[in-house]
């Protein structure tokens, strides 16, 4: 049997309760929480990512000059990744895309080149790319999914063009 508790006792208890709850969401679940928003942020920052090659590779069918494909290329890349480029403050210039794997751009569309499948067409390659690193969704982030994430999350995608008709 438990002894009663003294008179007073239950006064000076009152308030523990709330005392232990702000403790247990401080430390334990507010972190976590923290974890689940940056992991659906980076899992929205991949598909756009993804979404942006794609999108940058089927604007290079468009017909016109190989510059021309590439600008298209860019420019529907740019458009469809364009809450990273907001959020990161980053521009990319469309009027001459760098190549892909060079230096570190948002957008990188390559100029065309033979495809490894099938030496008649040409390929032309877009990479789409977010340095994490350096803007983290959630300050700290960075460092906790360091050892999950590359340098730079990107996505890439790449078109067969027959170019005998330019």
């Amino acid at each position: 049997m438990i002894p009663p508790l003294p008179k007073g006792a239950r006064e000076r208890q009152r308030g523990m309760v709330s005392l232990e709850f702000a403790l247990v969401f401080m430390l334990g679940v507010l972190p976590l929480l923290m974890l689940t928003v940056s992991g659906v942020l980076i899992f929205a920052a991949k598909q756009s990512l993804t979404l942006a090659a794609s999108e940058g590779a089927r604007a290079a069918l468009h017909y016109g000059t190989t510059a021309q494909r590439k600008t298209y290329a860019c420019q529907s890349a740019q458009a469809a990744m364009q809450w990273l480029l907001t959020f990161s403050s980053e521009t990319t210039s469309c009027a001459t895309p760098s190549a892909p794997g060079t230096t570190y751009m948002p957008v990188a569309v390559s100029s065309p080149s033979t495809c490894p499948s099938n030496s008649a067409m040409q390929c032309i390659t877009v990479v789409a790319s977010f340095d994490y690193n350096k803007h983290p969704f959630l300050p700290g982030t960075s460092a906790v999914y360091g050892w999950l994430l590359a340098a730079n999350l990107s996505s890439s995608a790449t078109v067969q063009i027959d170019l005998t008709g330019n």
